[in-house]
C-alpha cells in the first residue's frame, strides 16, 4: 500500500529533477547540474573518462562549459526502469558552435534520483 501513494511522488520528483538538470546544462551551470551528483560521479567529455568525487564531477563539467558556451539543450530521449529506480535521457547540446551528444543516468539514491554518469560525446 505504501508503494502505491509512493510511486507518484517519485514520478513528480523524477520529471523535477530532469527538468532542473536539463536547464543547468542549457545555462551551462555546473554548480546547478552539481546538485543532482551522486557523490561520485563516471563523467566522460569527448573520450576521456573517469569516475570522479561529487567536487571534481563539478569542476569537470564547469571546464567543458567554459570551452564550449552551451546555447541549447533538448532532449531527443528519456526512460525509466520498469521498477522505477534509475531513469536516462539523451540530448543534443549546441555549444561553442558545434553540437554535443549528452547521455545522462540516475539512480535512486538518498531518496531522491542522482547522477550516476553524465557524458558529452561529439556529434
Amino acid at each position: 500500500m505504501f508503494l502505491i501513494f509512493l510511486l507518484p511522488m517519485l514520478a513528480s520528483q523524477q520529471e523535477a529533477n530532469l527538468a532542473n538538470i536539463t536547464k543547468a546544462i542549457s545555462d551551462g551551470n555546473a554548480d546547478a547540474l552539481g546538485q543532482y551528483f551522486d557523490q561520485s560521479v563516471e563523467v566522460s567529455v569527448l573520450g576521456q573518462e573517469d569516475v570522479y568525487n561529487k567536487a571534481q564531477a563539478v569542476n569537470v563539467v564547469r571546464q567543458f562549459f567554459a570551452q564550449n558556451k552551451p546555447s541549447s539543450f533538448s532532449q531527443v530521449h528519456k526512460g525509466a526502469s520498469p521498477n522505477n529506480d534509475s531513469q536516462y535521457c539523451i540530448g543534443n547540446l549546441v555549444a561553442g558552435g558545434k553540437t554535443f551528444r549528452v547521455y545522462i543516468y540516475m539512480k535512486v539514491a538518498a531518496g531522491q534520483y542522482l547522477i550516476q554518469e553524465l557524458r558529452f560525446d561529439k556529434e
